[in-house]
């Protein structure tokens, strides 16, 4: 296992990092099995875990907790807040000082830990100020209950001015980004990844494999596993509309031909794309299954030749996406026209 170091946090960590949102009953609702397969990352190096207090809301933290029993301090826990964690509660979410300060407090419980060792703003609020949230996260800080601080899904200028309002404000900055990148949804290309390295964040991807469709079981032609997230959330993972579901299934099946062609598996292929980049530190892996996990942890070690990278890119242009809707978070004005347009005003009398 290869490692590198996680921005200006200071740890070095694995490059490849633990992803659990599988774990519980948005995935594996086997609590054993999800604690066999913690361990068996950990035996093989990982040092890296993600998590958030939404996955599964809240259940994935507390199988965590149990897993990390006696072996807490060989590992660099991240967790995530912000999305909402009680639909019948609007307030349950955000960015806000009144709510870090209690979802923290809720995820350390359910961790069973006393410090958490990346704490990251899970999406951006648009409706709390960011100085209010980097206010909050740098007390956090200087409590010791939170060792460095992060974002997901945040756009170029928001990592900028992220930063900007820190230094400004003489607070604790975000140091890390995790972000969706693969070598089907390379948006990131454009202007984060780019921004994060200017800036020495340490990026984390999600979704390296695009919920699947870089694992090989997605074929043409070939009906979606029963057990599959093709199946069982088949609008999230592109596979309801049949256009997006035909788009990406001619790609797929041209890096399926490469991958025979290099030697690697459909897996290498797609971690080895998304390690190479020079702004990447960790790719998430997230395997809801024994067998899924030890397939991923078999491809830390891959490098891809420049030929083999040069055919990825006639495949999928850098920056773009197979399907645009793979961006995961878009502007509030994009969707809500009033957002964009002046209030009509009166005619003067």
């Amino acid at each position: 296992m290869d490692y590198a170091n996680l921005g200006g946090t200071g740890p070095r960590v694995s490059r490849l990092c633990l992803g659990t949102m599988m774990f519980g009953a948005w995935g594996n609702p086997d609590h054993d099995a999800c604690v066999r397969m913690v361990h068996t990352a950990l035996d093989a190096g990982v040092d890296f875990i993600d998590t958030a207090d939404v996955y599964a809301f809240g259940e994935t933290e507390e199988i965590l907790g149990r897993a990390l029993k006696g072996r807490r301090d060989g590992v660099v826990l991240a967790t995530k807040f912000g999305e909402q964690m009680d639909h019948g509660d609007p307030l349950t979410r955000g960015a806000s000082r009144r709510w870090i300060t209690r979802a923290v407090e809720d995820s350390l419980r359910r961790l069973g830990t006393d410090r958490i060792d990346l704490y990251q703003l899970h999406r951006p609020d648009p409706a709390t100020d960011l100085d209010e949230t980097l206010d909050a996260l740098t007390d956090l800080v200087r409590q010791g209950k939170v060792r460095a601080i992060g974002s997901s899904a945040l756009p170029a200028d928001a990592i900028v001015e992220a930063r900007w309002t820190a230094e400004r404000r003489g607070g604790e900055r975000f140091t890390t980004e995790q972000l969706a990148y693969s070598a089907l949804a390379r948006h990131a290309e454009a202007a984060a990844l780019p921004a994060c390295e200017r800036h020495g964040l340490g990026v984390m991807v999600y979704s390296p494999l695009n919920g699947g469709w870089l694992t090989g079981k997605y074929r043409a032609g070939t009906a979606a596993p029963a057990d599959s997230r093709a199946v069982r959330n088949a609008e999230h993972f592109d596979h309801a509309e049949e256009a997006v579901r035909a788009r990406k299934h001619a790609v797929v099946e041209e890096i399926a031909a490469l991958a025979d062609e290099s030697g690697h598996t459909m897996i290498e292929l797609a971690l080895g794309f998304v390690l190479a980049h020079p702004a990447v530190t960790s790719a998430i892996i997230g395997p809801r299954t024994m067998e899924q996990l030890t397939a991923q942890l078999a491809a830390a070690d891959v490098r891809l030749g420049p030929d083999v990278m040069d055919r990825l890119d006639a495949l999928v242009a850098p920056g773009t996406d197979v399907n645009p809707a793979d961006c995961p978070y878009a502007p509030p004005a994009l969707a809500d026209p009033a957002l964009r347009r002046r209030p009509h005003a009166r005619r003067p009398v």
